[in-house]
């Protein structure tokens, strides 16, 4: 496999878990908003809490900056791509929904 088809595999990859989490995000919030008073406030501030959505757009950045690199350089940016996936998927997991 040619580094063009090793990045284009990755950002693939990322890009589905990215969108699957997105839409997880999305269920929280509209739960929240349609919550209780006091079940509102909780879920509020629970997802303020994780910072989960603020999360996901700067991994969704650090993954644009992979699919614009060029062959030689995408790798190179991984490492950073991961770090901020690993904070917004322990965003993800620890932000409970009922």
């Amino acid at each position: 496999m040619g580094l063009k088809e090793m990045k284009d595999a990755y950002v693939a990859k990322m890009d589905a878990q990215l969108s699957e989490w997105g839409a997880k995000l999305k269920e929280m919030k509209a739960k929240a908003e349609k919550a209780a008073a006091q079940g509102k406030i909780e879920y509020q501030q629970q997802l303020q809490k994780a910072k989960a959505q603020e999360k996901h757009e700067t991994a969704r950045r650090k993954l644009d900056e992979i699919r614009s690199a060029s062959e030689d350089h995408w790798e190179a940016l991984k490492s950073g791509f991961e770090g901020a996936w690993n904070e917004l998927k322990k965003s993800v997991d620890s932000t409970k929904v009922p």
